[in-house]
């Protein structure tokens, strides 16, 4: 018992190795939970899983079935948690409810409830979701299963506020809060709970409460975070830095939360994807973000709207409208926390979508139809947020009404609303559809006002190719002007460059980024290939996309999948089946995914992936010291170079820059 108590102080440090190295060899129900949370913190996910079905096998065996059934529960728990497969989850709940047919109450039935709350609240069933979470917090207070409560108070909330209870919800969510602060709750517990609070508000588009949110949280997890959460406030982090910018900075975090989060996430893995495809499209990076978006649809975790949006910025805004309107009517079903699959909160990035694609097509109806949703569901769910994007949609709609007065009201609303959010890429593409409106109606000095705000706006958070098209308009509404070409120039000394750029003069060692920028310099306007720049040879070696243990993991989950389906058809639940086949379908991607011809294991990411991200990290380095160096060159290189799978110098058009190259 001695080496348990060491073993248990370890974890408590979370000094994983050693805990794992004291618990070696002893197979007892006490050590193999420890076990269980050791393997876990220390990365290992699929481990800590197989620990505690190996735990529930030894238990039925040896006739222990409560303990059996918490091992059950368990399991449950990481496959809610991490997974987003809900048939594996009821599985493993009605593997524990079975075990405890006709004994008395135990702290496995508050665990039971807990994870029954999410379950149905992920697979779209309110009414069901409150009773378990009416019934968690009976439980888990009377048999003092902490985890339970939180849970049980969370989903009450979240609840209260999709029934447009949204002050009562948020207030309830604050006390839980307080409580997470206490140290009173498991770290587990506590972390994901955390998650679930910055969900919450980003449903709301509550943006300032999602980011006090967010700080508590990262505060808490640089001593406290277990297993992926840190990845989880990671994706938080770059959902935000996606409002307020830079879009360099939001991606560059995005990219890291995939890269943390890769060996914790199965099917949700496809959360932070999506992310990275927002991000990536905002900033112009079409490639990319169509990159991000196919590979969380090979997860089966539909990446919408953003794909609309992609199709539209592609010039295809057939395929897009028709996109948006069947996820406007039929809203993807997944266990994803921020937009949970019923209510209207889920609709709304859909109809703000819609409503930007109709106004791109001139579609005066349904821009109308998506506006008249949006206010109906601002007024129900009191948000600035919310009041904004709607107010953004109206004017939209005004505008395509040739209502120039309306639509100067409205943009001008949503404007005010969104710099009060720090939400400038919002408060820029408002300050277009004012502009526009301005000019419609005759006031050309309002108009160029408004669209340099927005150019400017767009330039700073790094939104190149929106800022080109602003800068486009002020162009076509301006009379031409003789405009002075300016020089610059950029030449090798030795293992020195030196720049030269209005009157400035910069020095800076011989960066790879460098070596990238001025072959982006030479040839303006032309599109590199980031695997020709860097020539394939800075790239690491791929490492393989799942190891042994997550390929027999998902075989398991496969069968659990296939009960769960035979389940749903005997008793005509079509939902449940649906949601179930579509679980079927990533984990056969998964596993066909991960094996290539003869069953080796594949390789994760392409050269040319790699390349993007070797080569974009390179150029960002580069262009961050010379901002250190000189600002106003920074400023105009992170405006006009754009990174991806593709690069590009696009020059400024209304001051354009010839550049002289010495190598």
């Amino acid at each position: 018992m001695a080496q348990l108590g060491e073993a248990q102080a370890a974890l408590d440090l979370g000094d994983w190795s050693s805990a794992l190295a004291l618990l070696r060899g002893d197979e007892s129900p006490e050590a193999s939970q420890l076990a269980a949370h050791a393997r876990y913190g220390n990365g290992e996910f699929e481990a800590a899983v197989a620990t505690w079905e190996a735990l529930y096998d030894r238990q039925v065996a040896d006739g222990d079935r409560v303990t059996a059934a918490w091992a059950a529960a368990n399991v449950a728990v990481h496959l809610l948690v991490d997974t987003g497969l809900m048939a594996p989850v009821r599985a493993w709940v009605a593997r524990a409810e079975r075990l405890l047919e006709g004994a008395d109450t135990v702290p496995p039935h508050a665990m039971l409830a807990m994870i029954r709350t999410y379950e149905r609240f992920f697979c779209g069933d309110p009414e069901g979701a409150r009773t378990q979470a009416a019934l968690a917090i009976e439980l888990g207070e009377q048999l003092d299963v902490v985890p339970a409560v939180i849970l049980g108070q969370v989903a009450t909330a979240r609840l209260r506020i999709n029934d447009g209870a949204v002050h009562e919800g948020l207030a309830a969510l604050d006390d839980v809060a307080l409580k997470l602060m206490s140290g009173a709750v498991d770290p587990m517990t506590t972390g994901i709970m955390y998650c679930e609070l910055v969900c919450a508000a980003q449903s709301l588009m509550a943006y300032d409460r999602a980011r006090e949110w967010t700080d508590v949280m990262e505060h808490w997890g640089h001593a406290k975070a277990y297993g992926g959460v840190h990845g989880r406030c990671r994706v938080h982090r770059a959902e935000l830095l996606r409002i307020s910018g830079p879009g360099s900075a939001a991606e560059e975090e995005a990219m890291a939360a995939c890269e943390e989060l890769r060996p914790w996430m199965r099917r949700e893995f496809g959360w932070p994807l999506v992310e990275l495809g927002n991000i990536r499209l905002r900033i112009g990076d079409l490639e990319g973000a169509e990159d991000a978006y196919l590979q969380a649809i090979r997860r089966a975790w539909p990446p919408l709207p953003g794909m609309a949006l992609l199709r539209m910025e592609q010039g295809d805004l057939e395929a897009a409208a028709e996109l948006i309107a069947d996820a406007v009517e039929h809203p993807p079903e997944l266990p994803w926390k921020e937009r949970p699959p019923f209510g209207d909160l889920r609709l709304v990035p859909m109809l703000d979508a819609q409503s930007e694609i109709a106004e791109a097509l001139g579609d005066t109806a349904t821009a109308a139809a998506a506006a008249a949703r949006l206010r109906d569901i601002a007024e129900r769910h009191a948000s600035p947020g919310l009041s904004a994007i709607a107010s953004t949609a109206t004017a939209r709609e005004r505008l395509l009404a040739q209502e120039h007065s309306a639509a100067i009201d409205a943009a001008k609303a949503a404007v005010t609303r969104w710099c009060e959010l720090d939400a400038p890429f919002e408060a820029a593409v408002a300050r277009v559809v004012l502009g526009r409106a301005h000019q419609l109606a005759g006031n050309t000095a309002a108009s160029r006002i408004d669209l340099e705000a927005a150019r400017d706006e767009f330039s700073a958070f790094g939104a190149v190719r929106r800022a080109a098209r602003v800068a486009a308009l002020l162009a076509d509404a301006t009379p031409p002007l003789p405009l002075k070409e300016l020089g610059a120039t950029m030449e090798r000394i030795g293992e020195l460059w030196h720049l030269k750029f209005r009157g400035t003069e910069a020095m800076l060692p011989n960066l790879k980024g460098l070596q990238y920028l001025a072959a982006l310099l030479s040839e303006p306007g032309r599109e590199f290939a980031a695997l020709d720049l860097c020539g394939g040879c800075d790239v690491e070696t791929a490492l393989p996309m799942i190891d042994e243990k997550a390929r027999n993991a998902y075989r398991r989950r496969l069968a659990e999948v296939d009960e769960d389906i035979a389940e749903a058809e005997a008793g005509n639940d079509v939902g449940r089946a649906e949601i179930a086949r579509c679980e079927r379908e990533y984990l056969l991607a998964e596993l066909s995914g991960a094996l290539a011809l003869g069953g080796r294991l594949r390789g994760s990411g392409g050269a040319a992936e790699r390349a993007r991200t070797s080569v974009t990290r390179s150029l960002r380095y580069a262009l961050a010291r010379l901002s250190e160096h000189d600002p106003a060159l920074g400023e105009h290189l992170g405006r006009t170079v754009r990174t991806g799978s593709y690069c590009c110098y696009l020059p400024d058009p209304v001051a354009p820059i010839t550049w002289t190259l010495v190598h």
